[in-house]
C-alpha cells in the first residue's frame, strides 16, 4: 500500500514561514508527474474488458515514465481536508505559486473554469441591462478616506504605491482592493440628470488585499473578480437591484456550479464597509465550513455623500444617487473543487467543465492503431459538432490506465474508451466521474451520431443534476435547528451549522465568534413561520440565523 505524500507546494506557499531554500524545494517537486494513485489502477483494471486490462497491463511494465508517477499521490479528503484542497490543486494544474508569499498563477485549466464562470455571467449581467468598462487599479488615498468605515474597515488590507519613476509621489497611490470610491468619482463627472439615471455597469479585473493568512482561490493578496456599480434614483430602485443581482448569484450557484448556497442578509457587524445592507450567497464546503461565494451590497447614499454624487430630479432639486455594488471572485473555483472534489481529485459539474468528455483510444498492436485513431477522432467531431467541449488524448506517450486515472483527478465527467473490439462493433465504453467503478462504466453505447450524441448530453445532465442533489443532501444533514446557546456551542463543536432565531446584540454576536469561532453567516431569505424567540437572550426574535466557522 502506497502511503500518501502530502506535496508542500502550496501548502509552503501559503505559509509565512516559506524560506529561500523551501523555494527551491517547491520548484523541484511542482515538476513531477501526475499522479497515477495505485488503487484506482486496480480500479480501472478491474472493471474494463479484458483487452483493456491487458493492454494497460502490457503498457506499465514496459515503461519507467509510468512508475514515476506514484510519487504524487492526493491525501485522502478525510484524512486531511486543507492537504487535500492543495494537492488537487497542484496535480490538477489548476495554479502554481507566485514569486511573492500569499499570491497564485492561475494556469490555463484553472482560468479555464473562471472562463466558464465569465461567460454565464457576462450574459447575465448584459440580459439585466449592465455594460461592461474598466477603471484604473490605481486609486489616490485621499479618495478611500472620503468614506469614514471603508477606510477603516479596508485600511489593514491595503497595498500603497508611494514611489514612481524614480520618486516619491506626492500622494500615494492605493493599489485596488475594490472601485467604490474611484467609480464615484467618476460618476460625479457622468450623472447629472434623471435623464442619465439608472447607470448600471460592470468590470472584469484584478484586486489586491494584503491578506495575512491564505489559501490559494480562496484568500489571495491578489485575485480576479468581476465588480458591478449602479446608481439610482430612488432607495427603492437600488434594494431591487441589490436583490437582483444576489439572485443572479443564486441561480450560477444552483444552475451551473451545482452548489446549493443559502442566500440571505448580512448581520451589521458582517456588512461590507460602507454599505447599509449586505446580501450573500453563503455555501458549505466538504469541511463543513462556510464559504462566503458573493455577495450585493446596497451602498445607500454613504459614497454618493461623500464624493457628493448628485442629479437634478424631475422637479428640478439637487438629490445624492442611491447606489450598489456586487462581486463573484475567482475563490468560486476553490468553492467547486470543495463542494465536489473526492480522493481521486477534481468532480466538475458539466456546465463549467472545461472538458466535459475525454477520448481514450486503446490498441495493443500497431495494426490496430489506425482503425482506433479513426474511429476515435470520428466519435470527437461528431461530440464537438454538437456543442460539447471534448478532447481526444490519443499520444502514445502514456498507457490508457495512466490516462483514465489523470483524467479523473482533473474532474472530466465523462470518458470514452473505444479499443479494436468497440470499432469492430461499432460501439464505445462510457465511465461516469461522479460514479467509481463497475458502476459508472457502461459498454455497448453505439457510434451512430444520434444515438451517441443524445445518451452523452444526457448522462452529462445526469451528472450536473446529481452532483447538486448529493450538494443539497449533505448541506442539510449538517444544518442543525438549536434554541439556546448551549446548543448553537455543540452543534458549532461538532463542525456543523447551527440555525437558530436571533435578536440579540451586535455585542452578542462578537461574543459567539470570540467563544465559537462562528459568525453569523447570514439571516435567510427563507424563514420558517410561527412565533420565535432568540437563542441568546430569550427575546422575540423575527429572523433565524445561521451561525458557521468559515473561511
Amino acid at each position: 500500500m502506497v502511503s500518501p505524500l502530502r506535496l508542500p507546494t502550496l501548502a509552503s506557499l501559503f505559509s509565512p514561514s516559506l524560506t529561500r531554500r523551501s523555494t527551491v524545494s517547491l520548484r523541484r517537486r511542482l515538476h513531477l508527474r501526475p499522479p497515477l494513485a495505485a488503487g484506482f489502477s486496480a480500479q480501472s483494471a478491474a472493471s474494463s474488458p479484458p483487452e483493456t486490462e491487458g493492454r494497460v497491463e502490457n503498457k506499465k511494465s514496459s515503461g519507467v515514465q509510468d512508475r514515476a508517477n506514484t510519487d504524487r499521490i492526493i491525501t485522502p479528503r478525510s484524512q486531511d481536508f486543507n492537504a487535500w484542497y492543495l494537492d488537487v490543486i497542484a496535480n490538477a494544474e489548476l495554479a502554481d505559486y507566485g514569486p511573492v508569499r500569499g499570491t497564485m498563477v492561475i494556469r490555463p485549466y484553472g482560468y479555464a473554469i473562471w472562463e466558464a464562470i465569465q461567460d454565464y455571467l457576462n450574459v447575465k449581467f448584459k440580459e439585466t441591462g449592465h455594460s461592461n468598462m474598466y477603471f484604473p487599479q490605481f486609486i489616490p488615498y485621499s479618495f478611500i478616506e472620503k468614506e469614514a468605515s471603508h477606510v477603516e474597515g479596508f485600511s489593514p488590507e491595503l497595498a500603497l504605491v508611494t514611489i514612481g519613476g524614480g520618486k516619491e509621489l506626492e500622494e500615494k497611490l492605493v493599489v485596488r482592493p475594490t472601485s467604490e470610491t474611484i467609480v464615484n468619482h467618476m460618476f460625479t463627472q457622468w450623472i447629472h440628470s434623471y435623464r442619465d439615471l439608472p447607470l448600471m455597469i460592470n468590470q472584469w479585473a484584478n484586486v489586491t488585499r494584503w491578506e495575512m493568512r491564505t489559501k490559494p482561490f480562496v484568500r489571495t493578496l491578489e485575485f480576479l473578480w468581476q465588480e458591478g456599480h449602479t446608481a439610482h434614483a430612488t432607495p427603492e430602485e437600488a434594494e431591487k437591484e441589490a436583490l437582483k443581482m444576489i439572485d443572479v448569484y443564486t441561480k450560477f450557484a444552483y444552475e451551473q456550479a451545482a452548489i446549493p448556497v443559502i442566500a440571505g442578509r448580512k448581520s451589521k457587524v458582517e456588512t461590507f464597509a460602507g454599505a447599509d445592507k449586505t446580501y450573500t450567497i453563503e455555501a458549505m464546503m466538504g469541511d463543513r465550513k462556510a464559504l462566503q461565494a458573493g455577495t450585493s451590497h446596497n451602498l445607500g447614499q454613504n459614497f454618493s455623500r461623500a464624493f457628493r454624487t448628485q442629479f437634478t430630479d424631475e422637479n428640478g432639486q439637487r438629490q445624492h444617487v442611491w447606489q450598489t455594488s456586487w462581486a463573484i471572485s475567482t475563490r468560486f473555483v476553490g468553492g467547486i473543487i470543495m463542494t465536489h472534489g473526492d480522493d481521486a481529485g477534481l468532480m466538475l459539474p458539466p456546465k463549467i467543465a472545461p472538458i466535459q468528455v475525454v477520448i481514450v483510444p486503446i490498441w495493443k498492436k500497431a495494426d490496430e492503431k489506425t482503425g482506433v485513431l479513426n474511429a476515435a477522432s470520428s466519435v470527437a467531431e461528431i461530440l464537438k459538432t454538437s456543442g460539447l467541449k471534448v478532447k481526444l488524448d490519443d499520444t502514445d506517450q502514456r498507457t490508457p490506465g495512466w490516462k483514465f486515472n489523470f483524467w479523473e483527478m482533473k474532474g472530466v465527467p465523462l470518458r470514452i474508451e473505444i479499443g479494436p473490439r468497440d470499432v469492430s462493433s461499432g460501439s464505445v465504453v462510457i465511465s461516469r466521474r461522479d460514479i467509481p467503478g463497475k458502476q459508472g462504466k457502461v459498454f455497448g453505447i453505439s457510434m451512430e451520431t444520434s444515438i451517441l450524441e443524445a445518451y452523452v448530453k444526457d448522462r452529462l445532465d445526469e451528472i450536473q443534476s446529481s452532483l447538486l442533489q448529493k450538494a443539497i443532501a449533505f448541506r442539510d444533514s449538517n444544518i442543525v435547528d438549536v434554541s439556546s446557546y448551549e446548543e448553537l456551542k455543540e452543534v458549532i463543536s461538532l463542525g456543523k451549522w447551527a440555525r437558530g432565531p436571533w435578536s440579540a446584540s451586535d455585542a452578542d454576536e462578537v461574543r459567539v465568534k470570540e467563544e465559537t469561532g462562528a459568525t453569523i453567516r447570514c439571516f435567510p431569505f427563507e424563514q420558517p413561520q410561527g412565533t420565535k424567540t432568540c437563542l441568546m437572550t430569550g427575546n422575540p426574535a423575527k429572523e433565524v440565523a445561521i451561525f458557521a466557522k468559515s473561511y
